[in-house]
């Protein structure tokens, strides 16, 4: 762990999303200040670095995790370099965050975990809804028992294709199985099925069937899934990219011996429980940046002041159910 007051962060990636969301979340912490930034195309890194008062930017990622004034790298980049920007950090020694999902496949995942190890730094993962207190009320909720012992839970998530999604010469990367590890199911399915484990624990069996039924690009668009817990309850949950805007839905429903409790991923509806009590809505208020609770506990983490959790074993169970699902292995 380090043991500086202020952790000195070099970022591997500065796109727009980096910009409007992660960049203003590490901006809140006092004791965290991002030094160093990369992208392939160096005038882009030199304008994101100039735009925010970064004093160095690079277009190779191996100079930048050899900074010796970097000592943690975030990684934002597509999800098939993930594997390769975290293992040449942590051989340069440097903590790693990388976005989720951690990589585009189950055996590279079992890689980053054995570097980790072998040089004893922690590779934390952006599953950051963990850390967000409408998902944190949810969890608090199911073990008060509010609907008493849990039998089952399913996912449904069903959403009109995006207007980028019909342009077949020039498909967003999310769509491009060698760079995102599957389609939008391989982006959007990981912040939901990291939750469930977090609520339940592991899922160890994992079966899916996959379709493309809008035919507009050429990996999956439409998903079918079934799982079991470690304690043996069953789950299940279906996806679809394609759906009519009259079908738009992002829910998971959990279903106990004395109630239901259901909520939004992505949409933060109020949580809706249905009991012996009767019906409730309880609205609840997440942080303008959501990834600022994680990056808190990571930096105490790094600072020994605390212990995060959210790290590349955590994350790797996701990583085999999505491959289960997709029937990678």
């Amino acid at each position: 762990m380090l043991t500086d007051q202020i952790i000195r962060w070099g970022f591997i990636g500065c796109g727009e999303a980096t910009e409007r969301r992660t960049l203003p979340a590490f901006s809140m912490l006092p004791d965290a200040k991002v030094v160093a930034v990369m992208s392939r195309n160096i005038e882009r890194a030199k304008a994101f670095a100039q735009r925010h008062g970064i004093r160095r930017w690079y277009n190779d990622a191996q100079n930048l995790v050899t900074d010796p004034d970097v000592d943690a790298v975030y990684i934002a980049t597509p999800p098939s370099t993930h594997a390769t920007y975290a293992v040449m950090a942590l051989n340069a020694d440097k903590a790693v965050y990388v976005e989720k999902p951690l990589a585009t496949h189950y055996d590279d995942c079992l890689r980053i975990n054995r570097v980790a190890s072998a040089h004893n730094l922690p590779c934390f993962v952006a599953y950051y809804r963990r850390f967000l207190p409408y998902f944190q009320r949810v969890k608090q909720l199911l073990e008060s028992g509010v609907v008493g012992n849990v039998l089952t839970a399913q996912i449904r998530f069903a959403a009109p294709p995006r207007e980028m999604d019909y342009n077949k010469t020039d498909l967003p990367w999310r769509l491009q199985p060698d760079i995102a590890g599957g389609g939008y199911f391989y982006d959007l399915a990981p912040h939901q099925l990291d939750l469930l484990q977090h609520f339940f624990g592991p899922i160890v069996e994992a079966n899916g069937f996959t379709a493309n039924r809008g035919g507009l690009y050429d990996t999956e668009d439409t998903v079918a899934a079934t799982m079991q817990f470690h304690g043996g309850m069953p789950a299940s949950g279906t996806w679809c990219f394609v759906a009519h805007e009259s079908a738009r839905e992002d829910r998971i429903l959990i279903i106990g011996d004395r109630g239901q409790i259901s909520f939004s991923v992505f949409n933060y509806i109020p949580i809706h429980i249905i009991n012996e009590q009767g019906e409730e809505h309880i609205r609840v208020e997440n942080p303008p940046y959501v990834q600022y609770p994680i990056l808190r506990s990571i930096t105490d983490h790094l600072l020994g002041k605390g212990l995060c959790d959210c790290n590349s074993v955590s994350a790797t169970p996701t990583n085999w159910v999505i491959d289960r699902i997709l029937r990678k292995i």
